[in-house]
């Protein structure tokens, strides 16, 4: 197993990883064999977890949790820890797509719309020959649909499946039913299905590089806004246990 730095941002472990340590985590993971989580954090969600103590043990027993969002970088480096960059869901998708033709392993795609899985999936194998997608199905499930989905995907076998059902509810749904699906390596990834599909849109790049994502997507869908009312209570508590701590402030 591949030795990670870990940080504790408000008692929740998140991984010091970069995309491509988060890839090679993942690719031993798949070789393993063995069902395992990858949860991709954002302030949002360990705000949640404050007042959610389920969520929290889900995040602090994952096998790899990487940083997903500004607010989580700049909060650990806020309380001493070093992050070299985001690795945020919809690059871990893409990235993983990228190699899962080299490494042989098959995809499948749980979550969104009805409709949007498959066409996802169509767009990834369009970007990518030979990619293998096995399956997918739609997020628009109830309890009683949720034993002929597992059935459906351990029939397709894949090593990775991609579940976008939003956060928290896709890391509830991976912990409590990976030992029963029976996948290598399951990872939340959020709205990513419906970027790939062309539904919405990613930030450019340049928004990006500036680390102003969140408030391009707060600009392009005006009903995040309660959401995105956790990052300045998340940045409070932050500064709490940045000063609880002793620790010293940074200009």
């Amino acid at each position: 197993m591949i030795e990670r730095n870990k940080a504790d941002i408000l008692g929740c472990r998140v991984d010091r990883v970069t995309l491509e340590e988060g890839i090679a985590h993942i690719k031993s993971l798949v070789g393993r064999g063995r069902p395992a989580q990858v949860i991709t954090l954002n302030a949002e969600i360990i705000y949640q977890a404050q007042n959610n103590s389920d969520l929290k043990a889900i995040i602090n027993q994952a096998d790899l949790v990487t940083p997903d969002g500004i607010g989580i970088v700049w909060g650990g480096r806020r309380l001493g820890y070093e992050f070299k960059e985001r690795v945020t869901g919809i690059d871990l998708l893409s990235r993983l797509c990228r190699e899962a033709p080299v490494e042989g392993w098959k995809i499948y795609l749980l979550g969104s719309a009805p409709g949007v899985a498959e066409k996802a999936g169509q767009c990834l194998v369009n970007d990518f020959p030979g990619l293998q997608i096995c399956g997918s199905h739609h997020g628009y499930f109830n309890n009683d649909d949720i034993p002929a989905i597992i059935s459906e995907i351990r029939q397709a076998a894949p090593h990775i499946l991609f579940v976008s059902l939003g956060a928290p509810k896709q890391e509830e749904w991976i912990s409590k039913y990976k030992e029963q699906l029976g996948v290598p390596v399951s990872v939340g990834v959020g709205g990513s299905l419906d970027v790939v599909a062309g539904l919405k849109q990613r930030a450019p790049r340049w928004v990006i590089r500036l680390n102003l994502e969140w408030l391009y997507r707060l600009m392009s869908e005006p009903s995040r806004i309660r959401r995105q009312m956790a990052l300045p209570k998340f940045a409070v508590l932050i500064i709490k246990s940045k000063y609880n701590k002793g620790l010293s402030p940074r200009k």
